[in-house]
């Protein structure tokens, strides 16, 4: 299996398709496998690349997971491109990874093409965030088929992982860390907000704050689907995959 060292640690990483280069960037508590059903709708555009950030799949596990966590992977991300020499490759990041694809195109927009940031809160998590994951996780271990998910993500210690991981968040949000490492402001590269409009793991008025962004932004487009629930790049596969292919094209 492919890795490369950062930090004195590794990270798993892997490649496949043709084209221009698409780094994929999974969600808290998930990895790269979950893009593994989607791959057939990219591959044939792209050259996809799927990586695991530290602690989380195949990579080294880690002690403790830092508040600034999505600042602190878009470090990985870096060192990925880095590693495989690179240039302004097109980032695709889901939920807790939207975060990540933004906060690397702000500290390194000299290797970033355009960015496609799927269902995620945006700017600030919403006041109840904290006290709405520790519920949710709390459920999600009790049941079955997200404990399945864990562990199909995570393997046999997917509990430590998730453990670590609604550490570090509750604290983002108590502490309230901030999200990204510069002004939204600052972002020059373009970027795609999508999200599913039955999103109930992100903020209900997601809409606007994407659009709100989008005017923040030197070049921001907005796509809502009218259905589906967390992520979109999974629950609107195709329709998504079609949005992307026609938006990093174009």
């Amino acid at each position: 299996m492919p890795y490369f060292h950062y930090q004195s640690k590794k990270i798993y990483y892997r490649e496949t398709g043709f084209g221009k280069p698409l780094v994929m960037l999974h969600g808290d508590t998930a990895s790269s496998v979950m893009f593994e059903f989607l791959l057939p709708l990219y591959q044939e555009s792209f050259r996809v690349i799927l990586m695991d950030f530290l602690g989380n799949g195949k990579s080294d596990r880690v002690e403790g997971f830092p508040e600034n966590l999505w600042i602190t992977e878009a470090e990985q991300v870096i060192g990925l491109i880095e590693h495989l020499k690179l240039e302004k490759v097109n980032l695709l990041g889901t939920s807790g990874g939207a975060w990540v694809a933004v906060n690397t195109a702000l500290k390194r927009p000299d290797l970033i093409d355009r960015v496609v940031a799927d269902s995620f809160d945006g700017r600030t998590l919403h006041e109840d965030f904290a006290e709405n994951l520790l519920k949710e996780r709390a459920f999600a271990k009790q049941d079955l088929h997200a404990r399945q998910f864990y562990e199909w993500c995570q393997g046999e210690d997917w509990e430590a992982v998730v453990d670590l991981n609604t550490q570090a968040l509750t604290k983002c949000a108590e502490d309230r860390i901030p999200l990204f490492c510069r002004p939204l402001e600052d972002l020059r590269t373009p970027i795609l907000f999508v999200g599913s409009a039955e999103d109930e793991m992100c903020r209900g008025d997601m809409e606007e704050e994407y659009a709100q962004m989008s005017r923040l932004v030197q070049d921001g487009t907005v796509h809502m689907f009218k259905t589906g629930g967390h992520p979109a790049v999974l629950t609107n596969a195709e329709p998504f995959a079609g949005v992307v292919i026609e938006y990093l094209g174009s």
